[in-house]
């Protein structure tokens, strides 16, 4: 089977590099790819954008396709799947109603009233000047979040209302959201300890994957601008047993059984951002596709095939088909460019790769590079996921920065705390 990967980052690498491992599989195509895909053995990149259908249905038809899994959140929200389904194409992914999960947050609020999944109290504005008086009214800390699609940036944790009526007129008044902030959700503040689930899903059948926990500021110790994802470490260790229960329990299968009463069947994979309070788990946010970092450290730890689960997500029999974690952890090490999240330069030459991968337990997943003449060169803001997998976390953790620290360009950023809340929760640290 040739299996086509929609996407060009560091979650799509991860992915093309799970999928290579598969018997079934002769080759992975990345459209547009990047170069790690294109370094794998069965990888091959076609410079095709996965938001022109025409062009995906085109290079599936040349390149005779078997199946499809879409990586980013865009080409979901506008539809691919359901355009690639109606031409009889076997994809990967939610349809577009259900992707309405992510694309648009006030969905996601009201979906989630309706069926009874715990989540913050919200408000939404169309209005800058309403939604300034919500949080003059009812006081901070609160939090801000754009409407629609926003990279993963369009969430303000805002301790003092300053804060909150700054995000509201960037976003509603200065448009740095674009469309996706003429519309702001305004959020109760929840306090407790973040960590990702993520499920498999085929319209019925929801199996969850190991836990995960992503760090988004920019900064050790939490600090700074929220980013896409600065690193995350699996399984995280907020989520117990009793824990994982009551996601599954309370927020998986009724997201998954609300969305198939409401026509819209949810297939693909369902990423559920939690809070673990006092009171349970809540909803932070609902994704509608692999997390990114959090792909980067939950495939490393899968040792079943994962396209047979792919394609039972997509043709339905999920239910009889293995899906098996090994119980070492791993970590991803998150190499930005100097001034992400802000503005950065592009083109600066890396090296190191190969040396970090000389390390035990070590891959490197490509998220912002391009080839340049021969060289490879930053291409974006993350520009590489540094990833392993030790004995315990501790090793891989160690693991990790010994990588990191191989590698070399231009006004490289990390965080260098990645997996510390781990260590104190276990009595490590």
């Amino acid at each position: 089977m040739k299996v086509l990967v929609i996407g060009s980052g560091g979650r799509e690498h991860a992915l093309a590099w799970k999928i290579a491992r598969s018997a079934s599989v002769e080759q992975v195509i990345g459209a547009p790819g990047n170069p790690g895909i294109a370094s794998l053995d069965k990888g091959l990149c076609v410079p095709v954008d996965g938001m022109d259908f025409a062009a995906v249905k085109a290079l599936i038809e040349d390149k005779d396709i078997g199946l499809t899994v879409v990586g980013p959140e865009a080409p979901l929200a506008e539809g691919l799947v359901d355009y690639l389904s109606e031409g009889g194409d076997l994809v990967f992914g939610p349809c577009r109603q259900a992707a309405q999960l992510e694309g648009s947050k006030a969905f996601a609020k009201a979906f989630m009233r309706r069926h009874n999944i715990p989540t913050a109290d919200y408000a939404v504005f169309d209005s800058a000047e309403e939604a300034e008086r919500h949080v003059r009214e009812n006081g901070a800390p609160i939090v801000v979040k754009a409407d629609g699609l926003a990279a993963g940036k369009g969430v303000t944790v805002a301790m003092t209302e300053e804060e909150a009526v700054a995000a509201i007129r960037e976003a509603m008044i200065g448009g740095v959201f674009g469309d996706a902030g003429r519309r702001v959700v305004l959020e109760e503040y929840m306090t407790g300890e973040e960590a990702s689930i993520l499920a498999f899903c085929d319209g019925e059948t929801v199996v969850p994957m190991a836990s995960s926990q992503d760090h988004k500021p920019a900064l050790d110790g939490d600090k700074g601008p929220n980013t896409g994802g600065m690193g995350a470490y699996s399984p995280a260790p907020v989520v117990d047993d009793e824990t994982a229960r009551r996601v599954y329990d309370e927020i998986l299968l009724p997201c998954v059984r609300g969305m198939a009463a409401e026509g819209a069947p949810y297939k693909g994979v369902l990423y559920a951002g939690i809070m673990v309070t006092e009171r349970g788990p809540r909803v932070v946010e609902f994704n509608v596709r692999f997390g990114d970092p959090e792909t980067q450290v939950v495939l490393p730890r899968m040792t079943s095939d994962i396209v047979p689960v792919l394609v039972a997500c997509a043709r339905g029999g999920l239910a009889d088909v293995p899906v098996v974690y090994a119980d070492t952890p791993c970590v991803t090490v998150v190499m930005a460019s100097g001034g992400y999240p802000g503005a950065y330069e592009k083109g600066k030459e890396i090296t190191g790769i190969a040396e970090a991968e000389r390390e035990p337990g070590v891959q490197v997943f490509h998220a912002g590079t391009r080839m340049d003449g021969g060289k490879l060169v930053t291409a974006g803001g993350r520009v590489l996921n540094v990833t392993a997998t030790g004995a315990t976390l501790p090793e891989a953790i160690t693991r990790a920065y010994t990588a990191v620290d191989c590698i070399r360009f231009d006004g490289a950023h990390v965080r260098r705390d990645i997996g510390r809340k781990a260590l104190r929760r276990l009595g490590l640290a």
